[in-house]
């Protein structure tokens, strides 16, 4: 399902995100121009479009006058330096385009149930293979977890094997050791926050927080 980068009414201007409707049931609004007197008819108007369009539950960011509704989450960058345990370093393997489309998938089943984790789809797959930073992560034979790096940002993580998120990370690290490292975590992933703390990141700056609307 496409997006709405632009959906206009009469009191204001916002994106619609609707990518997420055929997997989670889920829709977002970032509200971009509004007209306060107007807000509520205009957020009406985005909410009213995303349930035709098939979302269960609307969520919306952009506008303090949103403060009304009850947060939903937010999402925060946290920031720490790579570094790397040696006994937790384990094998990385690229994406290829033979396996892309195994790696996206268990990407997916992995998130599919945490926040701020959007699903990726087969058009997806051509940015994958050209970011040059998605990989599987092994220990002799066995799959422990998937990851992509953008240069020192962490765009996407998961642990496979349970317990294996550390050693995942450290393995991710290494490709950039010694750097200022990036991740954009949600506030509901209590599990991931814990473990980035452990490794000593720290929550730079709020990036965006959405409420709930329907």
């Amino acid at each position: 399902m496409k997006d709405f980068p632009v959906f206009t009414t009469d009191w204001g201007v916002s994106s619609l995100i609707l990518r997420e409707i055929p997997y989670r049931a889920e829709a977002y609004i970032h509200i971009q121009d509004v007209q306060p007197e107007g807000f509520e008819e205009h957020l009406k108007e985005c909410a009213a479009f995303c349930r035709m369009a098939g979302a269960d539950r609307v969520y919306a960011t952009g506008t303090q006058l949103l403060q009304a509704y009850p947060e939903y989450m937010s999402v925060y960058e946290m920031r720490g330096m790579a570094w790397v345990d040696p006994e937790k370093m384990v094998n990385l393997f690229p994406v290829t385009e033979q396996t892309v489309g195994r790696w996206r998938s268990l990407m997916n089943e992995r998130l599919r149930s945490v926040d701020n984790a959007a699903t990726l789809t087969a058009f997806d797959e051509k940015k994958i293979l050209q970011s040059g930073g998605a990989y599987y992560i092994h220990r002799s034979g066995e799959l422990l977890g998937l990851g992509w790096m953008e240069d020192t940002k962490l765009l996407l993580v998961a642990a496979v094997k349970p317990g294996a998120g550390e050693t995942v990370m450290h393995s991710l690290m290494s490709l950039v050791e010694g750097a200022d490292m990036t991740i954009e975590v949600a506030s509901t992933n209590d599990r991931a926050i814990r473990l980035y703390e452990k490794l000593g990141f720290m929550k730079a700056r709020g990036v965006v927080k959405w409420h709930k609307i329907v």
